[in-house]
């Protein structure tokens, strides 16, 4: 396995925000449509929809070498730079209250304690766009080789929306409708919608599950123990803030199965290897086995929450309580798919290289 090199710079109210990405030499011709990148990267953008926070901070980027105006790769490294407007002085008094869910104290702690911590700082969902930037073109690699990576939410609070058919042999009936609240069910989708309302006019937050599926991914990519192919989705799944868990196919669910309840047969279809079930999410001893490789991941609550919550000063150690106001995300699920999209897509392509 070849990796990309992504290299992220900055924080969430720097005055930029940089990605660099190597590895895409033999990309090199290629040409990426720039309207179907910034089409993709505006599913993160921060919107007017009651779930989104109102910081009007836009997703404004440029190329500034490895890819030019027309969107061809000329094989150097890609880097891009992004501008923000939310920008000030690091105060480190701030920090001295950390807030219940952030990675303040941790980050404290790891880094000293005058580390950037504004807007969340290198931990924010801000820093999700330069992962999208560069999960964006490689989106558009893997579609020309009959690859596709989907996303939908698949459950918000107590509200499910219905499961990919992990079997799938056409994608058309697992393409969402609503690319900014992507569902299958649109009766589940304004369920959903009501549980987002309701935590929002408590001052709270809601977590909840997003499904990805890989389609079209031929068998034996990935390999055994450290390459596997699950493990690395895995590893650049984690990358994407307020991650906190994964499971392939099946999952935890396969726990209470028999073998002869979990175990996947095989057939032959229109001359090609399939299994009639999908319980291993397509993926065999860390190697794909040709079926769609389908996962889910938790995506927790926003810390950043109105409700009065306790914590401790760190200067005395003394108690206190803290009450986020601001423009903050009721519920963070619908704008983390792309990134989540993102880094399945690059695993795969590193996968495959």
């Amino acid at each position: 396995m070849k990796r990309l090199d992504i290299e992220i710079g900055g924080a969430s109210h720097t005055d930029e925000i940089t990605l660099m990405l190597s590895g895409l030499e033999k990309s090199r011709g290629e040409r990426i449509s720039l309207p179907e990148l910034y089409k993709f990267l505006s599913r993160r953008t921060p919107g007017s929809e009651m779930w989104s926070t109102g910081r009007a901070e836009p997703d404004d980027f440029s190329f500034v070498s490895g890819i030019d105006g027309d969107g061809c790769l000329d094989g150097t490294p890609i880097r891009a730079v992004i501008k923000n407007r939310a920008v000030g002085k690091v105060r480190c008094d701030r920090n001295l209250v950390p807030r219940p869910g952030h990675a303040d104290y941790a980050a404290v702690k790891r880094y000293g304690a005058c580390v950037d911590l504004r807007g969340g700082g290198r931990f924010s969902g801000r820093m999700t766009l330069p992962l999208c930037i560069a999960g964006g073109v490689v989106l558009q690699l893997l579609e020309r080789k009959g690859i596709f990576v989907l996303s939908h939410i698949l459950s918000v609070g107590g509200e499910a929306d219905k499961p990919f058919d992990p079997c799938a042999e056409d994608i058309s009936a697992c393409r969402a409708s609503d690319p900014r609240f992507p569902v299958l069910d649109p009766g589940a989708g304004e369920r959903m919608k009501m549980v987002i309302a309701s935590a929002r006019d408590e001052e709270d937050s809601v977590g909840g599950v997003g499904e990805i599926m890989i389609y079209g991914l031929p068998a034996g990519i990935g390999g055994e123990l450290f390459e596997g192919l699950d493990g690395h989705i895995a590893e650049r799944i984690f990358a994407v803030p307020a991650v906190k868990g994964i499971e392939f196919g099946a999952g935890f669910g396969v726990s209470g199965l028999k073998g002869s309840e979990n175990n996947d047969a095989y057939a032959v279809k229109d001359g090609r290897v399939v299994t009639l079930t999908n319980n291993c999410g397509g993926i065999l001893g860390g190697i794909s086995d040709g079926m769609p490789v389908v996962f889910r991941v938790a995506i927790k609550p926003t810390p950043s929450i109105g409700k009065p919550q306790n914590t401790i000063r760190l200067d005395t150690g003394e108690p206190d309580v803290i009450s986020i106001s601001g423009n903050n995300d009721a519920c963070i699920v619908p704008r983390a798919l792309p990134a989540l999209e993102s880094s399945a897509a690059i695993a795969v392509y590193e996968s495959m290289r």
